[in-house]
């Protein structure tokens, strides 16, 4: 779901090679292929995954980068496809397609072949048990699109703690009531470039803001930004000490220049800063 879900200080477990591949360009192999299991195609109860390296699912294990629990380590699995269009996403390779015409920074368009991958289900849940984490992150792209795929692969995973990242378009179903412990809900504004009438949806937000699992992340680029960010804490209610602000920024100048102003900010407002761990250690590359 582009800047919002990240990790870091990935480590290459098991049959994923990790932390290597930048996120923008979808030709780079830095990595040797590991022998992975062939896509399975057109079959039912699958789950359609980003890609690390074509071929390889993007399944890692890295510290959280962001939102309330950054710095713990944590299993992570990122799905594939989103149904917004952030101009700024850091993850466009989940959905920034051949045919897709919509605004990017990059401007690039990514081979799906290369960049999806398509896997049984209790083969995801079999790749995330024996990374041995106490924490799993889904993140995307958007997780809830593939809502009944993921409550079956959650249900086939060892105990552990489950934490989904959403842009909050979507209401989570209930199956998912027995096995999510955390949603970090980053609702996109105006600067995102996606119209309101996509990226925030009332009855949707006044159900998030029900939900006491849930934490609201907001990307930041602008002080001006935080106009939009009281309006929807007012608006639907929601608590400051749930609110985390996040600078936009995908280089950790930009990130250490953002973060002093926004500071200032969430003591006023008493608010959260989330920083983006992952970029100062990893810089902007895939499985991190």
């Amino acid at each position: 779901m582009g800047e919002g879900h990240e990790g870091l200080a990935a480590l290459p477990l098991g049959r994923s090679w990790v932390g290597v591949n930048s996120r923008r360009d979808p030709t780079a192999r830095s990595h040797p292929q590991p022998t992975s299991p062939s896509p399975l195609r057109g079959q039912g109860c699958v789950s359609t995954l980003a890609t690390i390296t074509p071929g390889e699912p993007e399944i890692f294990v890295a510290l959280q980068g962001e939102g309330p629990s950054a710095g713990q380590p944590c299993a992570f699995v990122r799905l594939s496809r989103c149904n917004l269009a952030c101009v700024w996403c850091d993850t466009a390779y989940t959905w920034r397609f051949e045919s897709d015409t919509r605004p990017h920074r990059d401007g690039i368009n990514f081979d799906r072949s290369d960049n999806q991958f398509v896997l049984a289900e209790p083969d995801v849940a079999e790749r995330i048990g024996a990374l041995g984490q106490k924490r799993l992150v889904v993140t995307g792209g958007e997780p809830l699109l593939q809502a009944a795929a993921l409550a079956r692969m959650l249900a086939l995973l060892p105990p552990m703690t489950v934490e989904i990242e959403t842009n909050g378009t979507i209401s989570p179903p209930s199956t998912f009531d027995r096995r999510v412990a955390q949603y970090n809900v980053s609702p996109k504004l105006a600067h995102s470039g996606n119209p309101a009438a996509l990226a925030l949806l009332p009855d949707r937000l006044a159900r998030w803001a029900a939900e006491p699992r849930a934490f609201f992340k907001f990307v930041i680029a602008e002080p001006a930004d935080l106009a939009e960010v009281l309006e929807l804490r007012d608006r639907f209610a929601l608590p400051p000490e749930r609110i985390f602000l996040m600078p936009e920024g995908r280089n950790s100048g930009t990130l250490r220049t953002r973060a002093v102003w926004l500071s200032e900010l969430c003591s006023k407002y008493e608010f959260n800063l989330s920083d983006r761990l992952h970029i100062y250690s990893h810089g902007d590359t895939r499985g991190t």
